[in-house]
């Protein structure tokens, strides 16, 4: 997740309009959240989340009109579909994490009155302080099986405590209107300011907070939430949805041949975990209440790390024919035994691999339905040298497994270059362009 800068939030009015070209900017600002951007986006949002700008580019070179339905299969936290509504354009997006699922689905529904979600905020916050106050100084804690899920020391005691009371005073108010929004706020507060998280290439704990206004950080969030509501009224009518389902599955929601654009980011083959980049909130909201819901979840993932590979997995079916992927992952394991290394994790590296692809080509054939001819694709991918730093590229990949398949490879654009933290090489990020010419 990404802290708030200390900007002045511009209402959506006021931003500047880019549709059709990314701004001048330094590569290493090419991923930023700008302050003109903030509204909705900056409700919770995952600290890699590919940038707005960028989605409005490709609005632009894609085509897409106020006309057309863009898709994201893999919708993450809901940038694509928050500016895709922006621009006046509909959207629909898939997300296989219950906790991202949970945030798109909110940060597109502007039709919540700002006034009655201010009040209902007001009410709520009156009613946690209250019953801080009656409480004293024991403090409530999480069922022992529910803590283990938890990263240890991810939130201090008495932050949880004040947490729970106002997860409570929310439900409490019973008004489902507004209740969506005040948990994401909570979800917001507790990885940006309440609990003890960092964010760097992975996610970790540092230092402990004995104590944070948890309440009025919330409040402030939700009034952040209030002023955005207030300048986003104009777009609220046009349509963006978000459901919750795995991209490599088939769709029952969508209509066939009903999309004419996709505009994405998928997960990249590393060793990042994204359920525990998100657990603290998901816990604690209560999305996943058990190590048997969140195998099951990692089950309806992508597999792109070690840590959600599983016995009957059979993704790697569908690259069987790729002469390629198998070299990688033999040059993979030949690494591993040549470094000696022995854990069980390591010994997935080259299984993980396989598996992504193969999830990839399944997605990609699942997909070719829904798509209307001549619709056009643009997938952002990373390089990645992750498993004992084997470079694999990825947008080359996912060209040739797109095009076996009967998509046209327009080009594959740069985005940006990002420091390896293995190797200290320059890796590439790129947006693959694909067109569906129909059946």
């Amino acid at each position: 997740m990404v802290r708030k800068a200390e900007t002045r939030r511009l209402p959506f009015a006021e931003a500047r309009d880019t549709l059709g070209g990314v701004k001048d900017i330094a590569n290493g600002n090419r991923n930023k959240l700008f302050p003109e951007d903030r509204a909705a986006h900056d409700w919770y949002r995952f600290v890699l989340s590919f940038p707005p700008q960028l989605v409005r580019e490709y609005i632009g070179r894609l085509g897409v009109s106020s006309a057309s339905t863009v898709l994201d299969p893999f919708c993450g936290t809901g940038t694509t579909l928050v500016e895709c509504k922006k621009h006046g354009v509909a959207s629909v997006g898939f997300e296989a994490h219950p906790m991202p699922a949970f945030a798109s689905r909110v940060k597109t529904n502007w039709d919540v009155n700002p006034n009655g979600l201010h009040e209902f905020a007001n009410r709520t916050a009156e009613a946690a302080e209250n019953l801080l106050e009656q409480q004293g100084t024991e403090c409530r804690q999480l069922p022992p099986e529910v803590e283990k899920l938890l990263l240890k020391g991810s939130i201090s005691p008495v932050p949880l405590h004040k947490s729970l009371v106002l997860l409570e005073s929310i439900r409490n108010q019973n008004s489902p209107v507004y209740a969506d929004h005040a948990l994401l706020a909570l979800a917001n507060a507790l990885v940006n300011d309440i609990g003890n998280l960092h964010f760097g290439p992975e996610v970790g704990v540092r230092g402990e907070k004995e104590d944070v206004p948890a309440v009025a950080i919330w409040k402030r969030n939700v009034s952040d939430m209030v002023s955005d509501l207030e300048a986003l009224q104009a777009r609220k009518g046009t349509l963006a949805r978000a459901h919750y389902h795995d991209a490599r599955t088939g769709s029952t929601e969508l209509e066939i041949e009903s999309i004419d654009a996709v505009i994405t980011s998928p997960p990249y083959p590393n060793e990042k975990d994204y359920t525990r980049t998100t657990r603290l909130e998901t816990v604690l909201l209560g999305l996943v209440k058990s190590r048997k819901e969140l195998r099951a979840l990692k089950q309806k993932l992508l597999r792109s790390n070690t840590r959600n590979v599983y016995k009957g997995d059979d993704d790697d079916r569908w690259i069987e024919s790729f002469p390629e992927i198998r070299k990688l992952a033999k040059s993979i394991e030949d690494r591993r035994i040549e470094l000696g290394k022995t854990s069980g994790f390591e010994r997935q590296y080259h299984r993980v691999v396989r598996l992504y692809f193969g999830g990839m080509a399944r997605h990609f054939a699942e997909l070719r339905k829904l798509l209307r001819p001549g619709a056009r694709l643009a997938y952002v991918v990373g390089d990645q040298a992750s498993f004992l730093q084997v470079m694999i590229r990825t947008g080359r990949i996912l060209a040739e497994i797109a095009e076996s398949l009967g998509y046209q490879v327009e080009d594959i654009d740069l985005f940006r270059t990002r420091l390896a933290t293995a190797t200290q090489e320059q890796l590439r990020e790129e947006v693959l362009l694909l067109r569906w010419p129909g059946r």
